[in-house]
């Protein structure tokens, strides 16, 4: 009977995160509040005594991803859910912005629910392309690395960029681990179709220069970021 009871709650709680995913998903901001969150949660980041190293890997990135919040949750098992963007970097000029989101379900011991920012540096091509996909799913065959944290960027030199993707996440104002093994994302296609007023791919959206004013607030911080590791 209590075996019975256990699993009747871990079934409750998957369907609440399930349909909180969806609660998120039918109140997700408007393209230009991402940008906003994603230029917060960056500049939190980036305040952090122990940043100087992600400063480095973003003045040496080919892109970069930002998901201002991804929210996690399960008894056991359970899910995630978040909403990003990404930036192309080619010749010292950004592209984009190519909206995206993350979903996928979590596995091992969990209890709780959690908000995570989420910060991704791409270092070589090979990332940069499989983000470009419609459908991606981290780990496996594309390496995501914890990011290194230090107060000098020997750490971030040293490590010679082996991962394709380093990754940063915070949580209540400090660092904080997340595993995104299995985690899966996608074009977002209606934040896109917003964005830029039409429905475009991605190879079309990484042909355009970021620098209109909807963007340039978060290419200024990321650039102010990176000139740190100088």
């Amino acid at each position: 009977m209590k075996t019975n009871k256990l699993w009747i709650l871990i079934i409750c709680l998957v369907l609440t995160i399930s349909l909180g995913v969806n609660t998120v998903k039918a109140d997700n901001v408007v393209p230009n509040d991402r940008i906003e969150e994603a230029t917060q949660i960056l500049k939190e980041i980036s305040d952090q005594k122990d940043a100087d190293s992600l400063a480095y890997l973003l003045k040496e990135a080919k892109g970069v991803v930002i998901f201002p919040k991804v929210i996690k949750g399960g008894f056991m098992f359970g899910g995630r859910y978040g909403e990003g963007l990404l930036l192309k970097r080619d010749n010292n000029n950004w592209y984009g912005p190519y909206f995206i989101e993350m979903k996928g379900l979590s596995y091992g011991f969990q209890i709780g629910v959690q908000s995570i920012g989420l910060v991704l540096v791409i270092t070589n091509e090979r990332g940069l392309s499989n983000f470009k996909k419609d459908n991606l799913t981290l780990g496996g065959g594309l390496s995501v690395a914890a990011g290194p944290v230090g107060r000098s960027t020997e750490a971030a030199t040293d490590i010679n960029l082996e991962a394709a993707i380093y990754s940063y996440s915070m949580s209540k104002g400090a660092f904080a681990g997340a595993s995104l093994e299995g985690a899966k994302v996608s074009k977002d296609k209606e934040e896109n179709k917003s964005y830029w007023g039409k429905s475009l791919i991605s190879d079309e959206i990484f042909t355009k220069r970021a620098y209109d004013q909807r963007i340039t607030p978060l290419i200024n911080t990321i650039e102010e970021l990176a000139a740190a590791a100088d």
